[in-house]
């Protein structure tokens, strides 16, 4: 297809299924190969996809591993990732093949906030257990003491990564009356920090804090992070929350804390392997577990493949895309 001037639309390549204001937009201005049932995409299926695609949208559940980057047409020139991760995508084998790549960053920050404070009052609040009873026609009327969970007000919350999100979970834990503490690669500027008591030493700061919610991304620096040792160093009783990615967890040290009760609870949106998460969540009260829901509004959905069509535009027309990763 050609655009007005008779010039030919790029082919764009969606590999999953996008809101549909999306993938209308990105039809009026590409040559787009939709995927309408949703199918995911298979190495094989993606590079077979691929063949004579411009340029390629693709999401977190792909897997652009340095085999499949390798063996996709030269025609294809950028990537454009609907998310603001990119631990799906190995850079270094984009960069060696000139390969541009983009993500979606600042769009999702307050779902993703918002989604952390569901999972924090969750976890605290026993309500995966309520509404298990409620449902299961279990539950025989109120009683004093029936299923007592525990208050934010007054609790010490601790943030690792005050990325963007991890701001507006503070600002958001705030109002429930909770004090923060953070550790981040730097510390904030005092406007940005509002207040909130900083520790250059992540592992210092574990022994001060009731809640810890992780918002760093997934680095191999970061890969199990929170493993056997630092859960050890929260007090007992301490609630863990996971919005950030599932490999910076480590499963079998969390499930252990949350059946001994050192850990009273946790609350996760995102799980290594997803989804095929680790079994041992499943049979667990003291988990609030949610199917990777950081972004899942309308609004953000739909702003996160916008962003990501401005740097295809952008990049098509000969400029430099405003979200370039690689």
């Amino acid at each position: 297809m050609q655009t007005s001037d008779g010039q030919a639309r790029p082919v764009l390549l969606v590999t999953r299924r996008l809101p549909d204001a999306v993938e209308a937009r990105a039809a009026r201005a590409y040559d787009v190969r939709l995927n309408p049932n949703d199918t995911p995409q298979t190495a094989r299926t993606l590079v077979e996809r691929a063949a004579g695609a411009d340029g390629i949208l693709c999401c977190a559940a792909d897997r652009l591993s340095a085999e499949v980057i390798g063996a996709l047409p030269d025609t294809v020139r950028v990537l454009a990732t609907f998310s603001v991760g990119t631990d799906h995508i190995d850079l270094a084998a984009a960069r060696a093949r000139g390969l541009l790549v983009t993500n979606t960053p600042g769009v999702l920050t307050d779902a993703t906030a918002d989604i952390a404070l569901l999972l924090m009052l969750g976890a605290a609040r026993r309500a995966s257990e309520g509404e298990s009873l409620v449902r299961a026609g279990a539950w025989t009327g109120w009683t004093p003491t029936q299923l007592m969970g525990t208050h934010l007000g007054g609790k010490r919350l601790g943030v690792f990564g005050m990325g963007r999100i991890g701001q507006a979970v503070a600002r958001r834990a705030r109002a429930f009356g909770m004090s923060v503490h953070y550790s981040n690669r730097s510390r904030l500027p005092a406007d940005l920090e509002e207040g909130a008591t900083f520790h250059a030493d992540p592992e210092a700061m574990l022994a001060e804090i009731d809640v810890l919610t992780l918002h760093c991304p997934a680095t191999p620096q970061t890969h199990h992070w929170l493993n056997a040792p630092r859960l050890a160093r929260l007090p007992r009783g301490a609630i863990v929350v996971n919005t950030a990615r599932g490999s910076v967890v480590e499963d079998e040290a969390l499930i252990a804390a949350l059946k001994s009760g050192h850990i009273a609870a946790a609350g996760l949106d995102v799980f290594e392997n997803e989804p095929n998460l680790h079994t041992g969540y499943r049979g667990l009260p003291n988990t609030f577990l949610l199917p990777h829901l950081g972004s899942a509004t309308v609004e953000t959905r739909n702003a996160m493949g916008f962003k990501a069509l401005d740097n295809l535009d952008a990049f098509f027309a000969g400029q430099e895309p405003p979200d370039r990763v690689v």
